[in-house]
């Protein structure tokens, strides 16, 4: 495993076609497109601060005839940031964003908002020491376990996503 495999890593979350995941952080959908393939009978929400990526993520959904993916403009780590309703999510996902964020616990606890009882969240990030990857600030993972234990999340699992990331698997209590 070199790089990182979005279905892959997918995989320990059991998914239900018909669930509903909001990637926060979208970007062009590098894992919005392949959970959508996944949730055939379900949605996924993309949403991301920045236009451009999103209207690539628009192109490359039109190219593929994906038609269960909703494009939101806006950003998470504004209070109800993600537009979406509360308890309206099976899964959220946070595959690359955190070491971009100013405020982890805030992008957390818009993710727990969203998120219905018993939902998780996949949190993806560099490694520490990863080779690859931005230079300069790295979230670790404790500072995500505190974070989400401030919350009341529940860490269930931490993996290597790949050579260069680990993952977190964050649950909202039932």
């Amino acid at each position: 495993m070199n790089f990182i495999d979005p279905k892959e890593v997918l995989k320990p979350l059991k998914l239900k076609e018909d669930m509903i995941a909001a990637d926060f952080g979208s970007g062009s959908g590098g894992w919005a497109i392949p959970l959508a393939k996944e949730l055939e009978m379900g949605k996924v929400f993309a949403i991301d601060i920045l236009e451009e990526p999103l209207s690539a993520l628009r192109a490359k959904l039109k190219l593929e005839k994906i038609k269960n993916v909703d494009v939101i403009q806006s950003d998470v780590e504004e209070t109800e940031g993600s537009t979406l309703a509360a308890n309206s999510c099976n899964l959220v996902l946070m595959t690359n964003l955190l070491f971009q964020v100013e405020n982890i616990p805030r992008v957390l606890l818009e993710a727990k908002r969203v998120l219905k009882p018993g939902g998780r969240i996949l949190v993806v990030d560099w490694k520490e020491k990863a080779a690859l990857g931005p230079q300069g600030r790295r979230v670790l993972p404790e500072q995500v376990y505190q974070a989400a234990k401030d919350l009341g999340l529940k860490v269930e699992k931490e993996f290597d996503a790949s050579l260069y990331h680990y993952g977190l698997i964050l649950a909202k209590s039932r």
